[in-house]
């Protein structure tokens, strides 16, 4: 039997890293992994509870108590349930992205996570998209992406995305976080954000959806002889 493939996907917020993985998983036939969706469903469990997720003494005591868990709907996708609750929409709320950050800072939520992670890519072929996936996560990985954009173009695309979803939005205020989120990421203590020493770099400003998927496709099946 042969053993299980991995593809990990890092990069910076907004850079189309869970779009672009799970359309990448879809035709590899690979199992999808959002790591983000439970760092940020982590973040929506805390807030929900009153806590600051700024706060570590406010995080780390809620984590034996939480109840989350992955699942697989017939289409493929990724749901993720908090207590038996669906609230794969609800942490796609733009503030869920600052509790994520917050959260995701913590070694010990990091170190809590980390098995739930690494037994997926043991049990299947899995494409693994997240910050830390080819430096912490997943150091062994087949391949290994860094998936990238310019602060402007990814502000661009996620104000388009809260438009369709009906919000009003702030191109200036977006891409102000963006920022700051960027530099979060990468100047944290535990697995800050940063590109793998054997990483690909994927810049997909001047791309669109399908020529970035085309891309990844390609390099894909190059890497790994699919």
């Amino acid at each position: 039997m042969r053993p299980f493939r991995s593809i990990a996907i890092d990069g910076p917020s907004g850079a189309g890293k869970s779009t672009l993985a799970k359309a990448l998983a879809a035709r590899l036939g690979f199992l999808y992994v959002d790591t983000g969706a439970i760092y940020r469903t982590v973040g929506l469990y805390v807030a929900r509870q009153g806590g600051d997720c700024g706060d570590p003494q406010q995080v780390l005591p809620r984590l034996p108590e939480l109840q989350l868990s992955l699942t697989y709907g017939a289409d493929g996708l990724q749901h993720m349930l908090l207590a038996g609750e669906d609230v794969t929409q609800a942490i796609r709320e733009n503030q869920v992205s600052r509790y994520a950050s917050q959260v995701s800072a913590y070694p010990a939520v990091r170190a809590f996570l980390l098995e739930m992670q690494r037994n997926l890519a043991r049990t299947h072929d899995v494409i693994m998209d997240g910050r830390d996936i080819g430096t912490v996560v997943l150091p062994q990985a087949d391949l290994k992406i860094f998936l990238t954009a310019s602060v402007e173009e990814r502000a661009r695309r996620r104000c388009r995305e809260l438009q369709a979803r009906g919000a009003q939005v702030d191109l200036a205020t977006i891409q102000a976080e963006i920022a700051q989120r960027d530099y979060a990421d990468s100047h944290r203590s535990a697995a800050p954000l940063r590109k793998a020493a054997d990483a690909v770099v994927v810049d997909t400003s001047q791309m669109d959806r399908e020529e970035s998927l085309a891309a990844l496709i390609t390099l894909a099946k190059e890497r790994l002889g699919l």
